[in-house]
């Protein structure tokens, strides 16, 4: 494992005049940790839903890592959008930053995101398929030993997946691949 300190590119990225979007799709959906004047549910085109980063801090550590959600390439997936005010946008896209580029396993950028009556641009986090933290495609198994065992900074990588799962349940957005995933978690919990 990489024993490096954790460091992170501050993304250069000019973000849109006026009131900012922001996309999430992972923790964000159920802890976003700012204000925000709206919370609608939208969907990214070219993007899906994967546990496909390694989490070296938040959910796990480099010596032990977790497995965490990003955004990778191909298809589509549902989450939140969120609108915040222009006066409080520099603010949060750097609390933002600093949450989820703890490290550069993930990439910022402005993408089209579509809500119920039209698209804005928001701001998101994919996932950093040049960085050693791209975990890419992990079979169930292996997944569910990874999720199991993974504890950091923001708590126990089982918890952040049941979040997720039951968050989507909510929504009454269907993803078998982390039911699958939380399914075998709890089973090796168990057992």
């Amino acid at each position: 494992m990489n024993t490096s300190p954790l460091t992170y590119t501050i993304p250069d990225i000019d973000l849109p005049s006026g009131d900012l979007w922001v996309f999430g799709y992972g923790s964000v959906m159920w802890r976003p940790g700012f204000d925000h004047m709206e919370r609608r549910a939208a969907r990214v085109f070219g993007y899906h839903r994967a546990l496909c980063v390694w989490s070296w801090f938040h959910r796990g550590t480099q010596d032990n890592p977790g497995l965490v959600l990003g955004l990778d390439v191909g298809g589509s997936c549902h989450g939140i959008a969120y609108r915040i005010a222009a006066l409080e946008k520099a603010e949060v896209a750097d609390y933002l930053y600093r949450r989820e580029l703890v490290t550069d396993g993930y990439q910022a950028l402005l993408h089209p995101v579509h809500l119920e009556d039209g698209a804005v641009t928001a701001l998101t986090f994919r996932a950093n398929r040049r960085h050693p933290q791209y975990a890419g495609r992990l079979d169930h198994g292996h997944a569910a030993n990874v999720v199991r065992d993974g504890q950091g900074a923001s708590g126990a990588n089982p918890e952040y997946l049941a979040a997720a799962v039951q968050q989507l349940q909510q929504m009454g957005i269907p993803d078998k691949n982390l039911h699958k995933i939380h399914n075998l978690v709890a089973d090796l919990v168990v057992a």
